[in-house]
């Protein structure tokens, strides 16, 4: 099997390129080939000698996947699903969400997930591998709307900071001067809270920050989320808060709402005292039913006046509209299937 290119900085296209018996500058050369210019093959960077390119084929490809499929759902949402590493046994699904002038989309970065949520679909089938960067980038690249995208948001399949290394270099290649140039505050990573890279994501970069909290009482969050146990919520908040959130940069906590479990007027007064002080939003988010889950959705009169509550006690709340329910794209439901057309 070939290296893939995609996803390597200039510094390390250099290497490859003097390996081949290329310029040093050919290193630049190629990652504005990939990234500005956005070709599929090696053949297309046509500054490069035709020597060079047969010698770099022989070794490597750019490496952007083709998606295995697609669904289009009824609002527009389309789902797309990606083969990790080649495989197209083991894939993944991407979610590309419009919005007026928006593009959005919804990026993968495990197959499967370790977290174990319960009400997640994703987490219900286990851990099938962390993707490299390549994989992540090409939901980026090789989707239709590719040229289109105005923001990413790493809240598909996997925990993106169970994987921060190759999520990392995503990020880098989507804000990079010499990648896609995109400003930080385009690119949202959501996180159940795996402290020690949420340390690291933290420090080493500038994107928004989603945290997945969902119950603000300890024992009811465990019972859903076994990683409270590993890192419990209050951890998770320690560490946030030692950050400034009042600029540029945006922390905002996820909270899947489920009937008569955590939407009560406990659970809002408790939410409120929990996140005193800190500058942020609370997005609420309605339950997609799973199978074999006791739990169903709160109403919507029950999520306004969850969401009053929280507000009257001074914490801003939006109920998230839900996006691709009817193809199975909404959050919680990717599964990394393959659907007949």
């Amino acid at each position: 099997m070939k290296t893939r290119l995609l996803g390597l900085d200039p510094a390390g296209l250099k290497d490859i390129a003097v390996d081949a018996g290329l310029p040093p500058f050919a290193g630049r050369q190629m990652a504005q080939w990939i990234y500005s210019r956005r070709v599929r093959t090696l053949d297309a960077m046509t500054n490069l000698s035709k020597a060079g390119r047969e010698r770099l084929a022989e070794r490597y490809e750019v490496g952007v996947a083709t998606p295995l499929g697609s669904q289009v759902s009824s609002d527009g949402t389309v789902k797309y699903l990606f083969p990790v590493g080649g495989n197209p046994d083991n894939a993944v699904e991407a979610v590309m969400i419009p919005d007026q002038e928006r593009r959005t989309l919804c990026v993968s970065s495990q197959a499967g997930c370790r977290m174990g949520c319960k009400f997640c679909m994703t987490g219900r089938q286990g851990f099938h591998g962390n993707l490299s960067p390549a994989d992540i980038l090409s939901q980026l690249f090789g989707i239709a709307e590719a040229g289109r995208l105005t923001n990413a948001v790493f809240m598909g399949m996997g925990e993106p900071l169970d994987n921060w290394e190759a999520v990392k270099g995503a990020i880098e290649v989507l804000t990079a001067d010499w990648g896609l140039g995109w400003s930080p505050k385009r690119i949202t990573l959501s996180t159940i809270g795996v402290v020690p890279a949420l340390e690291r994501f933290l420090e080493e970069s500038r994107c928004h920050l989603a945290v997945s909290l969902h119950n603000p009482f300890p024992e009811e969050r465990l019972e859903m989320m076994p990683v409270q146990k590993v890192w419990p919520a209050e951890d998770v908040l320690k560490l946030v808060r030692q950050y400034d959130f009042t600029g540029q940069r945006r922390v905002s906590f996820e909270y899947t709402m489920f009937a008569g479990f955590n939407d009560t007027k406990r659970h809002a007064d408790a939410l409120v005292q929990l996140l005193k002080g800190l500058e942020c939003r609370v997005n609420l988010i309605r339950f997609h039913r799973i199978p074999d889950f006791p739990y169903g959705t709160s109403s919507q009169p029950v999520m306004e006046a969850f969401r009053d509550r929280l507000a009257r006690g001074g914490v801003t709340a939006t109920i998230r509209a839900s996006r691709g329910e009817d193809i199975l794209a909404a959050c919680g439901m990717l599964a990394g299937k393959h659907h007949a057309p």
